[in-house]
């Protein structure tokens, strides 16, 4: 019990204090404080046990794949040691130091072939070049009807496509001569002439274009297609040269060497892949002279045929107009006398 001169504020915290001791022994009381408690230090490092396991780590793999991976590290491997090789074998006979497989006449045959492309290829730049100025001569002619105006037939130069189209089949500079022929009578005759030479002048200029055009695609095929495939092979056997060259000289090389067992399973190595090369070489060049000898043969007959056609466009264009004009001038000397 509480007195009744004692201060009630004072009991209720002390015994706020007595219940917090009873019900928590760590609480201190305001009354009575007990000795300072010191807060737990952590620790400075932590010690785990060694993590040990038996499952591999590895990514399980077929053999297939393992094989594949194999192949292709062997396939470089051999790459390498044949470019080291073959660039090898290229400086020493540029420097003279190593000796070369040279077939003489199946190289003059190479070397011809060469130059007869360039020269075809020359051809095929002026023919291409004869085709267009010739193209644009004989549009002019026909597109001269568009610039007459009113005074050729049609009337105007604004027309439909159907009569464009229609024009296009006349020979519009002939047409234009002979509609002025009508109404010049004091220059009929001139005007009738060159009316009938333009006439001629067009039709025979679109046969010699069109031959023109088909001279040009032949020699393009002949140049870009059919000499350029046999240069791809000479190209091919060319390389196979300084290989068979290459696993040559090496093959000499070991077989003069000093006899050891290193020098021995080297030899046996090199001599697989020289067999390997020698028959590779072989074939290839075999392949270059078939092809070669075929190639000539298409060559002049397909040329022999398109100068022959050619030529008879070029005459027959250019005959055709002079013998227009001779008997021409033959009827206007008849006439004059």
């Amino acid at each position: 019990m509480a007195s009744l001169t004692s201060n009630p504020m004072e009991d209720t915290e002390n015994m706020e204090d007595e219940y917090m001791e009873e019900n928590s022994g760590h609480r201190r009381s305001r009354s009575n404080p007990g000795p300072e408690q010191t807060r737990p230090q952590p620790p400075r490092s932590l010690d785990f046990p060694s993590a040990t396991s038996s499952i591999s780590l590895t990514t399980p793999s077929s053999p297939g794949v393992v094989l594949g991976k194999n192949t292709k590290l062997e396939n470089i491997k051999n790459w390498t040691i044949s470019t080291y090789k073959c660039s090898r074998q290229s400086l020493y006979e540029k420097m003279g130091k190593t000796s070369k497989t040279v077939d003489p006449e199946l190289e003059d045959q190479i070397e011809t072939l060469r130059n007869t492309q360039k020269k075809y290829s020359d051809i095929l730049r002026l023919a291409r070049a004869l085709t267009s100025h010739f193209f644009n001569l004989v549009q002019t002619q026909v597109r001269f009807k568009e610039r007459c105006g009113p005074t050729c037939p049609g009337g105007s130069i604004y027309h439909t496509e159907a009569t464009t189209r229609s024009l296009l089949f006349k020979n519009s500079l002939g047409e234009c001569f002979s509609d002025l022929a009508h109404k010049s009578p004091e220059l009929q005759q001139e005007f009738l002439y060159n009316a009938e030479a333009q006439r001629n002048l067009t039709k025979n200029g679109q046969h010699l274009l069109a031959s023109l055009n088909f001279f040009v695609s032949s020699v393009n095929t002949i140049a870009n297609k059919t000499m350029e495939d046999s240069l791809l092979t000479v190209k091919q056997y060319e390389t196979a040269r300084v290989e068979y060259d290459a696993y040559r000289t090496d093959l000499e090389f070991y077989a003069a060497a000093k006899e050891t067992e290193a020098n021995q399973m080297k030899l046996s190595e090199t001599q697989v892949s020289f067999n390997n090369k020698k028959a590779e070489f072989e074939k290839l060049r075999s392949d270059v002279q078939i092809k070669l000898k075929f190639l000539d043969e298409n060559r002049v007959k397909v040329m022999s045929k398109q100068l022959l056609l050619f030529h008879t466009a070029v005459s027959a264009y250019y005959i055709s107009q002079a013998t227009r004009w001779l008997w021409r001038s033959l009827s206007s000397s008849l006439l004059a006398r």
